[in-house]
């Protein structure tokens, strides 16, 4: 099952990225990271977080290695992509069932950032060749 996913919520560690040979081909970039997405509803000081829930994000993408090195454990980021449910065996054997995003696009919200470094200009059209 999988179903397109449009939301935000917080990295709960530091990214981590892999180069992976998929099909016997070329090694692909993957950036794997684990986001809480919250439900925040509003409340007389400030928000109460009701029925949030943590997943597995899977970004494959050819800058995975720079974007590893710039988002951080904590950042407020969005997550645009498909959600699936994969099926696992836990520890007591038991059939159970995890949520991964397979992202198409990871952004970062400005929230509790201190500083940006632009960084040389890109066109649309290299990043498509080069993808």
């Amino acid at each position: 099952m999988s179903t397109r996913w449009d939301n935000e919520g917080n990295l709960g560690a530091d990214p981590e990225f892999k180069l992976v040979r998929v099909s016997g081909k070329e090694d692909r970039a993957l950036l794997q990271c684990s986001v809480y997405f919250d439900n925040p509803v509003p409340k007389n000081e400030g928000f109460e977080d009701r029925g949030g829930f943590w997943a597995r994000v899977e970004w494959w993408h050819q800058n995975a290695e720079q974007f590893s090195a710039l988002y951080k454990k904590g950042m407020r980021v969005h997550v645009q992509g498909t959600l699936q449910m994969e099926p696992f065996e836990d520890n007591e054997g038991e059939d159970r069932l995890s949520i991964k995003v397979r992202a198409d696009r990871i952004a970062i919200l400005p929230y509790r950032v201190e500083s940006v470094v632009m960084g040389p200009a890109r066109s649309r059209q290299r990043e498509a060749e080069e993808a």
